[in-house]
């Protein structure tokens, strides 16, 4: 599926948001992952503010409609937080976000931790199980990760 043009992929570390897209980035990830699916948990764990840290999300008319966020966790790099405003699901969102996140990671080894469900999605972008299904959150998980 090719995402419309209209829809604009922005990368940057923390330094390079102006508060306002940071707070709407923030905003989107406590609507996917706090409320819609009803896990309360610390969101902002902190992660977000070191420097490896890049942020890939794409914006809409009125702000961010789709989000990840790419980890440098030393020996490879971790990739999370990987939503979709419900509203635009369905269009390849996460699809053109992932492979901003692959060009990112380059050559260097990558992780993520999929919820169960959206395991075979991962598959595509070349990761593998890596591990036992565990509950976090109260949702299913698998670990995963791509050579």
């Amino acid at each position: 599926m090719t995402v419309p043009r209209s829809y604009d992929v922005r990368v940057g570390g923390f330094d390079d948001l102006d508060p306002r897209t940071a707070y709407r980035l923030w905003q989107l990830r406590e609507s996917v992952f706090v409320v819609e699916q009803a896990c309360p948990y610390a969101e902002l764990d902190g992660r977000d503010l070191e420097p490896g840290t890049r942020h890939v999300w794409i914006s809409g008319g009125d702000g961010p409609i789709a989000y990840l966020r790419v980890l440098d966790d030393g020996d490879r790099v971790r990739i999370g937080r990987v939503l979709v405003a419900r509203d635009h699901r369905g269009r390849g969102l996460a699809e053109r976000l992932m492979q901003e996140a692959l060009d990112l990671v380059g050559d260097r080894a990558s992780c993520l931790d999929a919820q169960s469900y959206l395991a075979h999605w991962y598959i595509r972008f070349g990761y593998r199980q890596d591990g036992d299904e565990f509950v976090e959150d109260g949702i299913p998980h698998v670990p995963m990760r791509r050579p």
